[in-house]
């Protein structure tokens, strides 16, 4: 790029096509034989990255498809048309010549006045003499291309006798696994060798064996035989026995039959009487009711004792006495109460045993102790909490054998337990765990019984 900027231009405002070089530009020299392969890759590589900087229309035909290739593709794909354009296009050699006098000015000077650096390498020595053609240019390709070569061939050496320790060092480590290959065979030989030995005197042991024991098994076979002829005997003896004995059960079992028949027929006769004399007291006492005109009478002595049935037992008439109002025992006795239902005024419950808790964990700690009461009572469980100032749902799972229910907008929860109260049927026993004066004496005027939240936690902290 600074070439075409620094490049005279023509009248037209183009830049002039390069002059062609004659036969002095080449010293008349040419290379003694074809260009060393490692030179020719090395300035295919220039030409490579040179291409680009030189417009598509001042390019050889056969290069204007690689133009917009990369420097790596050109390399690969163009490689033999950039050589014979090279070769065959002085023009084109010198753009290319140019561009290296650019990128690599010190080593083309070099060249040019005939001093070889002596810390360049010779491949790209060669390139750049066959490019700028200074004068001797063939020499230095040629040199360049037996150095490559005389490199190439002790590299080679070098890797023969690489080549040949590796595999002498692979000889010995076979033979060295051979042979301990060798001896551990030799070593499982002698192994087997003894195994087998004592693998034969096994089977001699087990041959004398099996003998004594085929004539143990002779031996069983024939008691086996004696025994089965005496069981047999034993067994014709035992079934003439056991026929004696059933006919002789037969026997007993008739005259038990007849002793029996002759015992009923004997109750019969006294159960006959017996059953006659009670059919005419009682035919005698109901001839003296109707004669009498007595009435038939439903009530009891105890029916008239004042006292509280069990099917109409109130909340209000347990624990009249004895038991204090914080006593737990008095919340079991009203759970114990048929079809009781159980209200909860939550937050008075929750701010009166653990106020310094976050709401939610004060519902989840009542709610957890209330299901365990409900699983164990059996007692119907509601649980209401205020939910006017609530900002979102509150998103919970209720526990099981509790019902948890919240107050609508503009409602309190004590509005909310009144009218629990007042939608259960009247008769029905209903408890209300509450704190709040004015809550109690609604609930009671409705026919529940009050009770103070402390009973409750009491009754919680026991279980």
């Amino acid at each position: 790029m600074a070439e075409a900027a620094n490049a005279p231009t023509g009248t037209d405002g183009t830049a002039p096509a390069p002059e062609t070089p004659n036969a002095e530009d080449t010293g008349g020299e040419t290379p003694a034989r074809t260009l060393p392969e490692g030179v020719r890759r090395r300035v295919v590589g220039i030409a490579s990255d040179a291409l680009g900087g030189i417009p598509a229309a001042e390019l050889p035909a056969a290069l204007r498809p690689y133009a917009k290739f990369t420097p790596a593709r050109r390399a690969k794909y163009a490689a033999t048309a950039l050589a014979a354009a090279l070769e065959s296009d002085p023009a084109f050699r010198v753009r290319i010549a140019e561009r290296l006098r650019l990128g690599q000015p010190d080593l083309v000077r070099a060249l040019e006045a005939g001093a070889v650096p002596a810390a360049a390498d010779p491949m790209d020595v060669a390139a750049a003499a066959y490019l700028v053609r200074p004068s001797g240019w063939a020499r230095l390709v040629e040199e360049a291309g037996e150095q490559a070569e005389r490199v190439d061939a002790e590299g080679a050496a070098a890797e023969a006798v690489r080549q040949a320790e590796k595999l002498q060092e692979e000889l010995a480590e076979v033979r060295a696994a051979a042979r301990a290959e060798s001896e551990r065979h030799r070593a499982e030989a002698d192994g087997v060798r003894k195994e087998t030995e004592s693998l034969r005197k096994k089977v001699r042991s087990l041959e004398a064996d099996t003998r004594r024991a085929q004539a143990e098994t002779r031996r069983l076979a024939g008691e086996l035989e004696a025994a089965r002829a005496a069981a047999a005997t034993e067994r014709s003896a035992a079934e003439s026995e056991a026929r004696r004995l059933r006919h002789r059960i037969a026997e007993l079992e008739a005259a038990v039959e007849n002793g029996r028949r002759t015992a009923r027929e004997g109750r019969s006769v006294e159960d006959m009487r017996l059953r006659l004399l009670l059919d005419s007291v009682l035919q005698s006492a109901q001839g003296l009711q109707r004669e009498l005109a007595l009435p038939v009478t439903a009530l009891r002595p105890a029916d008239l004792v004042e006292a509280v049935e069990p099917g109409s037992a109130s909340p209000h008439d347990v624990a009249r006495r004895g038991l204090a109002e914080d006593d737990p025992a008095l919340l079991d006795q009203l759970l114990a109460i048929p079809q009781v239902h159980l209200l909860v005024d939550g937050y008075n419950v929750t701010k009166t045993g653990y106020p310094q808790l976050p709401l939610e964990q004060q519902r989840m700690r009542l709610l957890g102790g209330l299901a365990m009461l409900a699983q164990r009572t059996q007692a119907e469980v509601t649980c209401v909490f205020d939910g006017q100032d609530l900002d979102v749902p509150v998103i919970m799972a209720p526990p099981r054998g509790v019902r948890v229910r919240f107050s609508r907008t503009g409602e309190t929860a004590d509005e909310l337990i009144r009218r629990l109260v007042r939608a259960e049927p009247q008769g029905r026993p209903v408890v209300v765990v509450s704190t709040d004066k004015e809550v109690a004496d609604g609930v009671r005027k409705a026919g529940a019984r009050p009770v103070a939240s402390v009973l409750l936690l009491n009754r919680l902290a026991r279980s």
